[in-house]
């Protein structure tokens, strides 16, 4: 651990923290229907898609039916997504010639990248068409990032409003969170990729002449315009195999923080947009404190892990001064590849820029505990604020048994009905992630494609299937998950990651809009002091990762110590 190491971190922290205002309020702006500086050259162009699809945006929808045209849209979605990918021989832009996509790995991608989990089975350089990648990955890393960022606005609305049936449009939200925030952002951030020397081409590949005088293939493509909405969507899906540890999408330590800086704002601002819309911009600090202790204090730990170098390798004779290097690019060091693990673990972004499994036990434990955290440090482009916004009812119902009170949060009486819905909710993620890791480590099959026996092995299962519930799409590394086993089953954990979570979610949203929004009282627990967020940390911790403690214990709590021991397995 160095001060230049710590000052790289702060830096990137301070200049997410600037941003958070502006562009949530500018958000704000676009999901309340006011005019911003974009409206006079998108407005035409969204009254136009609404004219041409036979939208309404004046008319409303009950929670119910907002979820119904979500669900609906996002079952058209995997649907085409497959067809285009068991299709991609014959479609156009397949300079590589490369043929159709198993299904079963066509089923995983296509839910993969609906969920916005972008959980990659394949090498997208060796799998993927120019078309495949553009027409399917690529817009799909637009849709489901702006899906999320509707029900996230959905639910604020239910906050905002008192006795109401509606809560909005999901098609105009959608339509604006993709026409207003991600398309312009996207557009900046390719355009910068460029000037950075990410690829921009429909070439197939170019022929360089190494060294040592040897001809080597280089594959190219569509990079920068991938690699921007993959970020900004926190998408996380590589257009190469190795993700953002490739050269092509991420060659130097400036496109290394402008990576990490557009994973990280959308997401945050929108816990901002919150705060505007109910009127309360303090609850919105409130929340993006929450989230800050613990992402923080996840990159230190990792950091820190790190930073001590491999005891194993250390009793070789390896100088422990240097870290562990093992699975890094020297280019980016250890503070870089550590923020840039916890960040994207943190959010639901899946990119990586160093291998995982390469990490000391300690240092892979905490991007996998900060999924299993429920990913709302800040999660998600919108999953991660209504996420955090579920914790929060459960934060002051906790209060509210602690005092004798009805617990209250902004306003709204939060009562048994709110509350079945939330446990339900929070408890998909451990009876998916333990159920289906349970299953193949005991499974001959599943248990044959992991790279590592042991305590490691365990990891990689429970990682897999924690990323895939958690829709992340990080891979801890090592495991074979290109097999009929995972393909099918972690689609499944994607599928009830992202839908079995948000239904009881939007459910919530209309049991608290029908409600009367009521003044606070000398009695009401405040929402947006230290004394909350102290309460929200520890609800996170305690029903977001405390259960997942005794899987932990016996992968890569095991590993640390036996790393410690100087043993392998």
């Amino acid at each position: 651990m160095t001060i230049i190491g710590w000052l790289q971190i702060s830096l990137l922290f301070l200049a997410v923290l600037v941003a958070i205002k502006p562009l949530g309020l500018y958000m704000a702006r676009v999901f309340s229907g006011e005019k911003t500086f974009l409206s006079p050259v998108l407005g035409p162009v969204e009254r136009g898609l609404y004219r041409l699809s036979g939208i309404d945006p004046a008319k409303e929808q009950s929670w119910l039916a907002y979820t119904i045209a979500m669900l609906a849209f996002s079952l058209v979605g995997v649907a085409s997504l497959y067809a285009i990918l068991r299709l991609q021989a014959y479609l156009p832009l397949n300079p590589q010639g490369f043929p159709a996509v198993p299904s079963d790995l066509a089923f995983n991608t296509a839910v993969s990248f609906v969920t916005n989990t972008n959980w990659q089975n394949y090498a997208g350089e060796a799998t993927m068409s120019h078309f495949s990648q553009m027409a399917g990955l690529t817009v799909h890393n637009f849709l489901s990032a702006a899906t999320g960022m509707a029900l996230a606005i959905a639910f604020t609305r239910a906050l905002a409003r008192s006795r109401v049936a509606t809560l909005g449009n999901f098609w105009v939200d959608m339509t604006r969170a993709t026409l207003y925030v991600l398309l312009p952002l996207a557009v900046v951030v390719t355009l910068i990729f460029v000037a950075m020397g990410l690829p921009q081409t429909l070439e197939a590949s170019a022929t360089a002449t190494t060294l040592e005088g040897a001809q080597q293939v280089i594959s190219l493509g569509p990079v920068a315009s991938q690699e921007a909405i993959k970020q900004l969507g926190t998408n996380g899906g590589g257009f190469f195999n190795v993700n953002a540890a490739h050269p092509f999408e991420n060659p130097t330590a400036w496109s290394d923080l402008l990576n990490i800086f557009a994973m990280l704002s959308i997401s945050a601002a929108l816990v901002y947009t919150f705060g505007q819309m109910v009127g309360n911009r303090r609850q919105g600090w409130a929340l993006i404190t929450a989230m800050a202790v613990l992402l923080i204090a996840g990159v230190a730990v990792v950091y820190w892990a790190e930073s001590q170098g491999n005891p194993i390798l250390t009793t070789l004779g390896l100088d422990p001064s240097q870290g562990n290097m093992e699975g890094k690019e020297v280019r980016f060091g250890q503070s870089a590849t550590a923020l840039y693990a916890a960040v994207t673990t943190g959010l639901s972004d899946g990119g990586v820029n160093g291998m995982l499994g390469s990490f000391t036990g300690l240092g892979g434990l905490v991007p996998m505990f900060l999924i299993q955290l429920g990913e709302v440090l800040p999660g998600g482009v919108g999953s991660g604020l209504y996420g955090i916004l579920v914790f929060a009812l459960l934060s002051v119902f906790v209060a509210g048994l602690m005092v004798g009170r009805t617990p209250e949060f902004l306003g709204k009486k939060i009562e048994s009905r709110e509350m079945k819905f939330a446990m339900l909710a929070v408890l998909i993620l451990p009876l998916v992630i333990l159920g289906f890791t349970a299953i193949s480590a005991m499974l001959p099959v599943a248990i044959a494609a992991i790279g590592t026996p042991g305590p490691h092995g365990l990891s990689e299962i429970l990682y897999a299937y924690t990323s895939a519930v958690g829709n992340n799409g990080s891979a801890f590394g090592g495991l074979s998950g290109n097999t009929l086993w995972y393909n099918t089953t972690l689609g499944i954990a994607m599928l009830l990651g992202r839908f079995a979570y948000v239904v009881p979610v939007m459910a919530i949203a209309g049991s608290l809009a029908a409600k009367v929004k009521t003044p606070a009282s000398a009695g009401t627990f405040p929402t947006d002091g230290p004394l909350f967020v102290g309460l929200l940390v520890g609800i996170i911790i305690i029903l977001g990762g405390l259960q997942f403690f005794p899987a932990l214990a016996l992968g890569p709590i095991v590993e640390h110590f036996a790393m410690l021991a100087g043993q392998t397995f």
